[in-house]
């Protein structure tokens, strides 16, 4: 290879120091469906690190339902969805996500997605595109998922938009900046569950903030949708909120166990989103397979199974929180499947996760930029197709590894 390229000079020695920094990421491929088994390496492991939170993923009804939409429609959308790529499946299947949120958004409409990232991205850039440039505040919570970051960002270089960062877990500083702001136009960005910690945004603060000083208040319910609400219908759902003002993001790759994500709010402003939305606009439509396939999860989730998978995850949870205690490690309480354990270091992070896998666990650690410097962790998380003896084993694993590495430690 040319001494004189040098990109493959720079692209070596940048990985490098993520080796050295403990840092870089590894791709490992499970030969199983998703479920809480998985087959690594030729090695069978207790999966505790998926967001397939209800266990839907390979439920029968929705690979056969995947089956009969790919008959009736085919593997492909063929176009955008502003050219021909929108399908009966689509049209069915956003109706049936509006209604899911009515009660929570007046004149609801919904737009499916490929993804949440595209789903956020569109969203929050489409709607600061409604004022002038530099004439639009965003408010972003500062442990969002990337996502939202990224579309904040976007939107800031964008429309030349001003961005604060706030702390979620103390509004008085947001409320200070709203005060101050004459901005024709303010939206509040934040997660619903956030993804690493496992606590539940203020939302009921929040939408009160946003009536007071006009902001629209936009919530990203990746890791609610599904799981929390009597109906399964996410965190709108379960805070029993109701606002014009709300725009909530669904994603349907985790608790629904399929793929896509939706934007769901006031039917004006999906209008708006579809006119401006450009990751919307000039995206290849998600083939109607999917869109068919989700649909029959949203069956799931608001039937008796899904009623009933959520009371068994709910047991899951009331186990753990009753159950773990560490003597060193720091247990983030959480009433969601997700289930944070604080380590510290990037090494030991590391450490626990090996003799996990080695006791046959797949519980891989989550390192910075993912979470803060010196934040390091196991991040824990709950399928309803766990059993309460998998939970109650997971435990005895886990505290049998903190208390040899505290051993190690002293060595």
């Amino acid at each position: 290879m040319s001494h004189s390229f040098n990109a493959y000079a720079l692209v070596k020695q940048a990985i490098a120091q993520l080796e050295e920094k403990l840092l870089k990421r590894t791709v490992r491929i499970n030969e199983r469906a998703c479920n809480v088994d998985a087959l690594v390496g030729g090695r069978v492991l207790k999966t505790f690190c998926s967001n397939d939170y209800l266990g839907f993923a390979n439920h029968p009804a929705l690979v056969a339902a995947l089956s009969e939409g790919a008959q009736e429609h085919g593997v492909g959308s063929g176009a955008s969805h502003l050219i021909s790529g929108h399908s009966r499946a689509h049209d069915l299947l956003e109706n049936q996500l509006a209604r899911l949120q009515s009660a929570h958004i007046p004149h609801a409409r919904a737009l499916f997605f490929s993804t949440g990232y595209l789903a956020n991205l569109t969203a929050i850039t489409s709607l600061i595109g409604l004022a002038n440039k530099g004439e639009a505040h965003i408010y972003s919570a500062a442990l969002n998922h990337a996502s939202l970051i990224d579309g904040v960002r976007l939107a800031s270089a964008q429309h030349q938009a001003s961005v604060t960062v706030f702390d979620h877990l103390d509004l008085a500083e947001l409320e200070g900046a709203l005060i101050k702001d004459t901005s024709p136009l303010k939206l509040i960005v934040i997660d619903g569950v956030f993804s690493m910690d496992g606590d539940l945004a203020p939302l009921h603060q929040l939408l009160k903030l946003a009536e007071q000083y006009d902001a629209l208040l936009m919530v990203d319910d990746a890791h609610g949708f599904g799981v929390l609400g009597e109906n399964g219908h996410g965190i709108l759902e379960h805070f029993a909120l109701h606002s014009e003002r709300l725009i909530y993001i669904g994603t349907l790759g985790k608790a629904a166990g399929v793929s896509g994500a939706f934007i769901c709010a006031e039917d004006s402003f999906i209008e708006w989103v579809i006119q401006k939305g450009r990751p919307y606009i000039y995206t290849t439509a998600t083939p109607p397979a999917i869109a068919h396939t989700v649909s029959k999860s949203l069956n799931l989730i608001e039937g008796i199974e899904g009623k009933a998978r959520r009371k068994h995850l709910n047991e899951l949870i009331k186990l753990w929180n009753q159950e773990m205690a560490f003597s060193s490690w720091e247990k983030i309480h959480s009433l969601t499947a997700i289930q944070p354990i604080i380590i510290g270091s990037n090494a030991n992070a590391l450490l626990a996760s090996k003799l996990l896998d080695e006791a046959g666990y797949w519980i891989p650690a989550i390192r910075p930029p993912t979470v803060p410097e010196g934040k390091a962790r196991l991040r824990v998380t709950f399928s309803a197709n766990h059993t309460m003896d998998d939970v109650k084993k997971l435990i005895e694993v886990l505290q049998k590894i903190e208390s040899s590495m505290l051993v190690g430690d002293a060595a």
